[in-house]
């Protein structure tokens, strides 16, 4: 039944005002819905659920990805210009540079909201006919 709904990345954060300026300014994302307590942010036709609690900063995984779609070295170099600063994992048969971590032609890259949230951006290599099939 969940199969043809649609789903929603949700993030714990400590104080709201904190979080709306990163997620809001720093990551550019439109705030389409908000109380006290909560943001809604709209990532393409999805959407990013912020919202406070003590819990905040706890998770050690991912918290969120989103896809580049062939954009990831312009997103990065939008970011680091914002001051996000991206982390650097070591992982067997991947390379890093430029902020990036390279996997073959897959591209990735990590970094964390002012709680510690880890947010994650991929840039995978798309099949022939995958732009077309998507219409």
């Amino acid at each position: 039944m969940l199969a043809d709904k649609t789903s929603s990345a949700i993030v714990a954060v400590a104080d709201m005002e904190r979080a709306r300026a990163f997620y809001g300014t720093s990551l550019g994302l439109p705030c389409v819905e908000q109380g006290d307590e909560v943001c809604v942010y709209a990532t393409g036709p999805t959407h990013l659920v912020v919202y406070r609690s003590r819990e905040a900063g706890t998770n050690r995984a991912n918290a969120a990805v989103f896809d580049a779609a062939g954009e990831i070295e312009a997103i990065v170099a939008d970011l680091a210009a914002k001051g996000v600063a991206f982390e650097h994992y070591e992982m067997d048969g991947v390379t890093y540079r430029d902020g990036i971590h390279w996997a073959g032609d897959a591209k990735m890259v990590w970094f964390k909201d002012p709680d510690g949230n880890i947010l994650h951006i991929n840039d995978m290599p798309r099949p022939v006919g995958h732009a077309e099939a998507a219409r």
